[in-house]
């Protein structure tokens, strides 16, 4: 049997302590849905939840535009297989790309002055945050 010194033995435990703890604790927030709906800036992502898709979109600029790409796909259990579509579109500044969702559901991307910035614009009642939607 190996032998440790106690400070080794306790700093072992606390590693292994922490390392439970955060994976709990990441297992609880893996529940609630992350929204980041910008603006963000290159290669930043945008987060959203509508409805029970999920989207992450991010640009970089091209020309003068905003190269944006997007992957859409549906929430669904652990052992449901993901269905997913990607969108890629150029979009001047001021410009928006608006993407449907389930039940007349829908987001649009608006491209920031001078290609600076992606933000998401949608009405607030469709965006989740944190809330299942359910009486």
């Amino acid at each position: 049997m190996v032998q440790l010194p106690r400070t080794r033995f306790l700093a072992a435990v606390s590693a292994m302590l922490a390392l439970a703890l955060h994976a709990a604790g990441a297992s609880a927030l893996a529940d609630e849905p992350l929204n980041n709906l910008g603006p963000v800036g290159p290669s930043e992502p945008i987060l959203v939840t509508i409805g029970s898709q999920r989207v992450i979109a991010f640009y970089v600029p091209e020309r003068g535009e905003c190269a944006v790409n997007a992957v859409i796909w549906k929430e669904a259990g652990a052992d449901a297989p993901y269905g997913s579509s990607r969108v890629r579109i150029s979009l001047k500044p001021g410009q928006t790309v608006v993407l449907d969702g389930p039940q007349r559901q829908s987001m649009g991307l608006l491209c920031g002055a001078d290609a600076s910035t992606l933000a998401v614009v949608a009405p607030a009642a469709l965006i989740l945050t944190g809330t299942t939607g359910q009486n």
